[in-house]
């Protein structure tokens, strides 16, 4: 996974660089409870959009701001009570769960056999399933930053974002948010429930 770019919303970085950092970091945070160093990463980050008034700059700002309101172990304490623990967690991660009800059904058949054309693979250390929100906000970094261009290009990541992620990944902000002991986390759903329309309305642009 990529490392957090302190100066993440500088005006040096390209869109297309700061589009995949910022999935990047999205599945980090995601993937497990943060480490010290992103932490320290985040906490020192830019919160000023290069233009004023940047969409995602609001909620930029409300999470670096928790980050640096709450201790690492904190957060830690957090993503655990939502997402982890034996059993049933708390808040589900997967999009099959929100797709169908159930996990590993049609819809992760669906995207593992994307993932194939693609050229894609679960890291067999990974122990979670491929429709986990952190590897899809992977596979989409690797759709914006890859060297393959028959793979990389914006054709794929639209046809991937359509179909593995905008029809659920709202579903998921709601019950994140809706969850009484989330605090940073409510801030994340918020920045990826914003960049979300971000990418969509995007997406929207290259369809017209």
């Amino acid at each position: 996974m990529m490392p957090l770019p302190e100066t993440a919303t500088s005006s040096a970085l390209d869109e297309e660089t700061a589009r995949a950092e910022l999935y990047g970091l999205l599945a980090q945070l995601y993937y497990a409870p943060p480490s010290p160093q992103l932490l320290a990463n985040v906490r020192v980050a830019v919160t000023e959009s290069p233009a004023a008034g940047g969409f995602l700059e609001a909620p930029w700002r409300t999470l670096v701001g928790l980050a640096r309101e709450l201790g690492d172990d904190d957060m830690a304490d957090e993503y655990n009570a939502l997402f982890g623990g034996v059993g049933k967690p708390e808040v589900y991660l997967y999009g099959s769960h929100y797709l169908s009800g159930f996990l590993n059904e049609k819809p992760l058949a669906r995207l593992r056999t994307e993932l194939n054309s693609l050229g894609l693979a679960r890291d067999e250390a990974m122990s979670d399933t491929e429709d986990h929100i952190a590897y899809l906000c992977e596979v989409m970094r690797y759709l914006i930053a890859g060297d393959d261009v028959a793979v990389a290009n914006l054709a794929r990541q639209q046809a991937f974002f359509a179909v593995h992620l905008q029809p659920w990944v709202g579903q998921m902000c709601d019950a994140i948010q809706q969850h009484p002991k989330a605090r940073f986390y409510s801030a994340l759903a918020e920045l990826t429930r914003a960049f979300a329309s971000v990418e969509a309305q995007g997406f929207d642009m290259l369809s017209a």
